[in-house]
């Protein structure tokens, strides 16, 4: 699988250069669609993660909304960044150093009810003592 993840970046990046020579305005479009080719090939191992974080919080007893808003806060930080690299490589670093601090805040607001529940768990072992 690494291997053929590889071949897309090493063909895309050379019909990158290529069409960088002759047909400049092609060039984005290529790059975006071997992006998506890429992430799609990150689908099949993202598949067997979920299957063991689904057995691993059965197993623990861990509240699953907890683990879903983890997943939601790890979703949200590759597409800021994945959308970053992309408005970047079209030449626009200010707008992707803003929507990547835009992505910070909408994680850390996410992140505040995992918090809750973590001061919550903290304060039930308190009270036991």
């Amino acid at each position: 699988m690494i291997l053929k993840i590889c071949c897309v970046a090493i063909v895309t990046a050379v019909c990158a250069l290529i069409l960088k020579v002759n047909k400049p305005e092609y060039v984005p479009m290529c790059l975006t669609a071997s992006g998506i080719i890429l992430v799609l090939f990150g689908f099949d191992y993202l598949s067997a993660a979920i299957d063991f974080i689904r057995l691993f919080t059965e197993q623990t007893g861990i509240d699953s909304s907890v683990v879903r808003l983890i997943l939601k806060i790890i979703g949200v930080g590759y597409l800021i960044e994945i959308t970053a690299g992309a408005v970047k490589d079209l030449g626009f670093e200010s707008l992707s150093d803003k929507l990547v601090m835009c992505g910070k805040l909408i994680i850390f607001v996410m992140s505040i009810p995992i918090l809750q529940a973590l001061f919550d768990v903290i304060m039930s072992l308190i009270s036991t003592v």
